[in-house]
């Protein structure tokens, strides 16, 4: 039976191999230290975290989430280390909140692989603390043990370390800040739980009614701490009605994927989900097999160590016998962890085949029929489809999870037009024009995905090299205005946007929406700005960064097509910018991140099937209905 701690209280720990997992309701950073029997972290060798998730029988977490699970195998700690003790501590400058005391208690719980929930302890009455020491495994005697802490920090991550023992402390609580600014910027943002989805729509509702557009919602509350649970549920709506339920085959084979098989309220939000369940479970699936086989070579080079060890079996039958005897064992543990990945795998691919045909437009690919028979639609959709993500471990059986990103968005978009890492293109001519490609092929697909006249294009392209590239939408007529050229084009449609940004944020501060100019396009705005920082200067730049931090609140977005070394003359300046926006990339690219595990996907960005008319066809469609409404 699992034990609920308090705080000081220990509790035996019989397994050796173990799952740390925290659930804290908003993003935290997670981390764990190794110390001697006297609690001291000797150097920065010894602290797992974003930045260096990975030490000998440790494993934290790459990046800032909401849940995490840390690894822990106790066999393969060094004999040295005694005490293991885990932290959380909140990112700095993401604007989220700055104390523990603002956020749901954080709930922390030590687990067997198989999930069996071993110890657990939630972490109360912190206030102004921004990290914490959640809990420790302690070896006494050759025996480990749980005890839970629950000491906080308001002086932050930096104090937390000091106190451990590191001399260097500032500096390492710098580095790990760094390095989860760099995870959260390449992170595929989670969607908001179900339990919050009536405030999403509540929000969203309200932010349309006030004649801005709806910010994010509020964040969940996460896991509550020892006063009861929380009711989630909205007082005026009742439980969603049940999904379709897939049903096996056969007894004792899986069952039959079925497309909408996940809750929700409407076919397009079960889709939603499912395709989100999909994601999250070849995330988990890949790194169960990346963990049974990172443990099996760890268990082989132990076993041939100890064989190495003793100078009677390095040499003659028995060194070879051991020898043979552990490579065999590691082939046997590879192999079956193989096959429960493959088995996962070939269900996914099961599930993906029947769902990719039922996806709606906002979220199929271009070559989907469904395109053929397009109409502007009368509602804004949850999502669209950015591109396709898969992983390694995927990459035999051919499958792709599509890239759902949340609407209204709250992020921009970078378009990488710099060479990416494993690049197969070697010409930066080409590599420009596909990024130009990409940006319109993505815009488009944001056209197609509002209600006529509730989405506003912008283009900003100071040299005119994208005039090809942005032929279908300026040929279909659904740009706002005329592409801005030169640097006096950029000053007037910067200067435009950020007047827009200004005015609906005074309005929404003020209650006063019905105040705002009666000729004020309240639709929300893209701005596609081509080859930056070309036509750039300095005045022009902090317009920019303004709009890629403030506009997306009130509706008006970024879509930047940029080689970052271009814009190395301003040096760290533009770092929040680069960080703000979500990077895509025109060719296929291992830099985005899933938010469970951190796996590292490889993103391939939306083609248009050779030859096709459908991209025209679209755009034609969304101009159509513009006319019709007058605009």
């Amino acid at each position: 039976m699992a034990a609920e701690l308090v705080r000081g209280q220990n509790h035996p720990l019989t397994q050796t191999r173990l799952e740390i997992r925290v659930s804290a309701g908003r993003p935290v950073v997670a981390g764990a230290t190794l110390a001697d029997d006297r609690g001291t972290v000797h150097g920065t060798q010894r602290v797992a975290h974003p930045g260096a998730p990975a030490l000998p029988g440790l494993e934290v977490p790459r990046q800032a989430a909401s849940d995490h699970r840390l690894a822990v195998d106790l066999d393969a700690m060094p004999q040295d280390v005694h005490r293991i003790t885990v932290l959380l501590a909140l990112p700095v400058g993401t604007g989220g909140p700055t104390r523990f005391g603002a956020v749901a208690a954080p709930f922390v719980a030590v687990t067997g692989l198989d999930g069996t929930e071993v110890a657990s302890y939630t972490i109360t009455d912190l206030d102004t603390e921004s990290a914490v020491v959640a809990l420790e495994l302690y070896r006494r005697q050759d025996a480990w043990k749980v005890r839970a802490i629950g000491q906080g920090y308001a002086d932050g991550l930096a104090a937390l370390l000091a106190d451990q023992g590191l001399t260097d402390a500032h500096a390492l609580a710098g580095t790990i800040h760094d390095a989860v600014a760099q995870g959260l910027a390449r992170a595929v943002a989670p969607p908001p739980r179900a339990t919050d989805e009536a405030q999403v729509r509540a929000a969203a509702t309200a932010g349309q009614a006030a004649g801005a557009l709806p910010s994010s919602a509020p964040a969940p509350a996460g896991r509550p701490g020892g006063d009861g649970p929380i009711d989630y549920s909205h007082p005026g709506r009742q439980a969603p009605p049940p999904p379709p339920t897939a049903q096996p085959a056969e007894p004792g084979r899986p069952a039959v994927p079925v497309a909408g098989d996940a809750t929700g309220w409407s076919m397009e939000e079960r889709l939603y989900n499912q395709v989100w369940g999909m994601f999250e479970d070849l995330a988990r699936t890949a790194a169960a097999y990346r963990s049974a086989v990172d443990f099996a070579d760890s268990r082989m080079e132990q076993e041939l160590d100890h064989v190495l060890s003793d100078p009677r079996s390095r040499i003659g039958g028995q060194g070879d016998a051991a020898r043979e005897a552990a490579r065999a064992k590691h082939g046997a543990l590879v192999d079956r962890a193989r096959e429960a990945l493959d088995r996962d795998v070939a269900q996914l691919v099961a599930e993906s085949d029947v769902v990719e045909p039922a996806l709606p437009a906002a979220y199929a690919r271009w070559d989907n029929p469904c395109w053929h028979a397009y109409r502007s639609p009368m509602e804004i959709p949850m999502a669209v489809r950015l591109g396709d993500l898969r992983l390694p471990e995927s990459e035999a059986a051919g499958l792709r999870i599509p890239m759902l990103v949340r609407l209204p968005l709250e992020r921009g978009l970078w378009i990488d037009a710099g060479a990416s890492a494993g690049d197969a293109l070697t010409d930066a001519d080409e590599l420009r024009a596909r990024a130009a490609h990409t940006a319109v092929i993505h815009a488009a697909r944001l056209l197609a995905a509002y209600p006529a006249g509730e989405f506003s294009v912008h283009v900003v392209d100071p040299a005119g090299t994208a005039a090809g590239a942005l032929a279908p939408l300026v040929e279909a007529g659904v740009l706002a205005s005329p592409v801005a050229r030169g640097a006096a084009g950029v000053s007037e449609t910067l200067t435009r946007l950020t007047e827009r940004v200004d005015l609906v944020q005074m309005a929404v501060r003020a209650g006063a929406a019905d105040a705002l100019p009666p000729d004020l396009d309240v639709a929300e705005q893209l701005l596609i700005v081509h080859d930056f920082p070309h036509g750039f200067d300095d005045r022009a730049v902090t317009r920019l960064r303004y709009l890629a931090d403030e506009g997306p609140q009130v509706g008006v977005h970024l879509m930047l097509v940029a080689d970052r070394e271009d814009a190395a003359e301003y040096g760290p300046l533009l770092d929040p910018l680069w960080r703000a926006l979500l990077r895509l990339t025109p060719v296929p690219d291992d830099h985005l991140a899933d938010p469970w595990v951190g796996h590292a996907w490889t993103y391939e960005p939306p083609t248009v099937p050779d030859g096709s008319a459908i991209l025209r066809q679209v755009l034609a469609e969304v101009a159509d209905a513009r006319r019709a409404r007058g605009l």
